[in-house]
C-alpha cells in the first residue's frame, strides 16, 4: 500500500485544549481585563502569554503537517464525550499528559499520538513527540510501522447502563466535601462504609493519586510508631490487567466499618460499590469532574479492567 493511498483512506483527528489564557479571556471577556485580574493579584501575566504563544506555534506546526497529510479534523477537548471516532482514525493529542489520558478513554483501540507543545514546560510522560515530528510519524503509524504501548484502562459500569472509563483512576464519592456513604464488596467481603470516597487506579495511574494515598498512609503509620514497611509500594506496569483500589479517610462508626480499605481488582474479581448517598454521589475519571456520572442512592457500580486497551504510539 502506498503512502498516497494510506493518506487518502485514514482520517487524522487532532485533539486540542484551551490554554490558561484562553480560559481567562473567556471568563473576563477581553485580554485587557484578564491581564488586569492576574496582575492585580500580583502574578506574572507574561507567563500566560508565553504559554499561549508556544501552544499557538505548536498548533500551527501540527496543522501544517495535517494539511500535507490531507484528511483531518480538529476537535476541542470539551467535545470528546460526544465525538464519534471511526475505527480507522489516527488520533493526535496536542497538550499535557492529562489531555492524552482524557482522549484515550474515549477511543476503541485507535492509535494515539501524544505531542508535547512545550517540552521546556511539560515533562510529558505520555508525550513522546513534538509537533515538528508529526509529518514523519503519521505515515509510519498508518503503515503500522510504529510501535504502540498498551495501556490498561479502568471501567465503571452502572446498574442503569452508563459506562465510564479511566486511564489513570476513577473517583467514587461525594460531589462536595461531605461523607461518602456506600456498600463496598470485593471477593467474599462486604462492608458499609463512610469515607471521603475511594479511588480505583490503573497501572499508569499507580504513580499518581494512588501513590500519594499510600505514601501518606505509611507516613502516618510511621509517626504513630508502627514499623516501617520496606518496599511497600511498587507501581504496576501500564499494561498489567489489574487495578488497585484505596479508600480515602475511612471512618468507622456503629453502622460503618473500615477494614476493606485496599485491594487488587481483576476481571474475575471486580469491585462492587452500591451508593447510599441521596443526591450528591458522583463518579469521575482522570481528574475531569465536569464529565461525571451521577451515583445516587441504590445505584451499583461494577468496576474492573476494561476490555478495551489504550494504544499509545511510541
Amino acid at each position: 500500500m502506498t503512502t498516497q493511498t494510506i493518506q487518502g483512506e485514514r482520517r487524522v483527528v487532532l485533539v486540542t485544549r484551551r490554554t490558561r489564557l484562553d480560559q481567562l479571556v473567556a471568563r473576563y471577556n477581553t485580554l485587557g481585563q484578564a491581564k488586569f485580574y492576574v496582575e492585580h493579584l500580583g502574578a506574572d501575566f507574561s507567563d500566560y502569554l508565553q504559554e499561549n504563544e508556544a501552544y499557538a506555534t505548536s498548533l500551527r506546526l501540527a496543522v501544517q503537517a495535517l494539511q500535507a497529510w490531507g484528511r483531518y479534523q480538529i476537535v476541542d477537548r470539551s467535545l470528546l464525550a460526544n465525538f464519534v471516532f471511526a475505527p480507522s482514525d489516527i488520533v493526535v493529542a496536542l497538550g499535557q499528559d492529562g489531555l492524552v489520558a482524557n482522549t484515550m478513554k474515549y477511543l476503541e483501540g485507535q492509535p494515539l499520538v501524544g505531542l508535547n507543545p512545550e517540552p521546556s514546560r511539560w515533562d510529558g510522560l505520555l508525550l513522546p513527540f513534538e509537533p515538528g515530528d508529526l509529518g514523519a510519524v503519521l505515515p509510519a503509524v498508518a503503515a503500522d510501522r510504529r510501535d504502540t504501548r498498551s495501556v490498561t484502562m479502568a471501567e465503571a459500569r452502572l446498574s442503569d447502563g452508563q459506562v465510564l472509563r479511566a486511564v489513570n483512576d476513577l473517583f467514587i464519592g461525594p460531589r462536595s466535601h461531605t461523607s461518602a456513604l456506600y456498600e463496598l464488596s470485593h471477593g467474599a467481603q462486604t462492608e458499609f462504609q463512610s469515607s471521603s470516597g475511594l479511588i480505583v487506579s490503573t497501572g499508569l495511574g499507580s504513580t499518581a493519586w494512588l501513590k500519594s494515598i499510600v505514601t501518606g498512609s505509611l507516613a502516618i503509620a510511621g509517626q504513630l510508631g508502627m514499623p516501617a514497611v520496606q518496599g511497600a509500594w511498587q507501581p504496576m506496569a501500564w499494561e498489567e490487567r489489574a487495578l488497585v483500589f484505596a479508600v480515602r479517610e475511612p471512618f468507622p462508626t456503629r453502622s460503618s466499618q473500615a477494614t476493606l480499605v485496599y485491594g487488587r481488582v481483576q476481571a474475575d474479581q471486580p469491585l462492587r460499590v452500591r451508593s447510599r448517598m441521596p443526591d450528591n454521589g458522583i463518579i469521575f475519571s482522570d481528574g475531569m469532574e465536569a464529565d461525571h456520572l451521577q451515583f445516587s442512592a441504590g445505584m451499583e457500580a461494577v468496576i474492573g479492567p476494561s476490555r478495551t486497551t489504550g494504544q499509545l504510539v511510541i
